[in-house]
């Protein structure tokens, strides 16, 4: 991979392919080559870009005690600039939906459009009274969770909740998808996992009511209502939004589905202006 230092860590990323920007950006607790379906399909048409966010995959650790998804769009801003990139297309999934969403708000026309797979808005998936995040702040639970089981046994513990909650299997319907994703997870150290989930459930999710950039919401049959509710209000906010659902897929619904996704994903990117 290649590497991006900046003055508090160093950034991995990946680049292949050649033609208009498009670049992914993964969820929490996972990193870039959850995206290796669609560089697949889209390197020989695109310049494709992977990034591996801080605290996941070849990134790892960064110097930081707190995270926040601004600091993760910070480091996109500064990989765009890094490669003379303007204008990209951009993919996230859901933390990386968060990042996007921050770029495009912080840059109503600096995206030539935006894919937001798994998309949410904020974690819990709910609005929440001023002050009421930080009164009933699960971070103390989780920090104890962390220190007796770990990053895998947490994440495991936090998937059986979601469960129960929702009925579905949430994550994945695709066994081996399940399992890598929650390998994936145990890589991660305790301290950084913390961190991660911090940057989830603090932020404040912008306002994208009347944004121009053409945005397509894609979510799995088996993702939480909630978070399909704030899906459509983003489809709904923006100037040219669209939603669409796959069945037989969970949150991770680019793995579950990457064929049905490559081909909308596909036909949102061929209905594109020139960037």
């Amino acid at each position: 991979m290649a590497a991006l230092e900046l003055a508090d860590g160093t950034i991995h990323y990946e680049t292949s392919g050649a033609g208009p920007p498009l670049v992914f950006v993964h969820g929490g607790w996972m990193n870039g080559q959850a995206w290796d379906p669609q560089v697949e399909r889209f390197a020989d048409d695109y310049r494709v870009v992977t990034l591996d966010v801080r605290g996941h995959g070849d990134t790892g650790a960064t110097e930081p005690d707190r995270y926040s998804i601004g600091l993760f769009t910070d480091d996109l801003e500064a990989l765009l600039s890094e490669l003379e990139i303007e204008r990209p297309i951009l993919c996230g999934l859901s933390l990386g939906s968060m990042v996007v969403q921050e770029y495009v708000a912080r840059h109503p026309d600096g995206a030539t459009g935006a894919i937001l797979g798994g998309a949410v808005r904020s974690m819990p998936p709910v609005e929440l009274p001023a002050g009421m995040k930080s009164f009933w702040s699960p971070l103390p639970a989780m920090s104890a969770s962390l220190s007796v089981s770990g990053s895998k046994g947490t994440f495991r513990s936090m998937l059986q909740s979601i469960q129960a909650t929702t009925g579905e299997r949430w994550l994945s319907v695709d066994p081996e998808t399940r399992v890598a994703a929650i390998e994936d997870v145990g890589d991660i150290p305790a301290a950084e996992f913390r961190k991660i989930f911090g940057a989830l459930y603090r932020y404040d999710p912008p306002e994208l009511t009347g944004l121009e950039t053409p945005t397509l919401v894609v979510h799995g049959e088996q993702e939480a209502p909630l978070v399909k509710r704030q899906g459509r209000q983003i489809a709904s906010a923006v100037a040219d939004g669209d939603r669409l659902e796959l069945a037989d897929s969970g949150h991770l619904v680019n793995q579950d589905r990457p064929r049905v996704f490559n081909s909308a994903a596909a036909d949102f990117l061929a209905a594109l202006p020139a960037a």
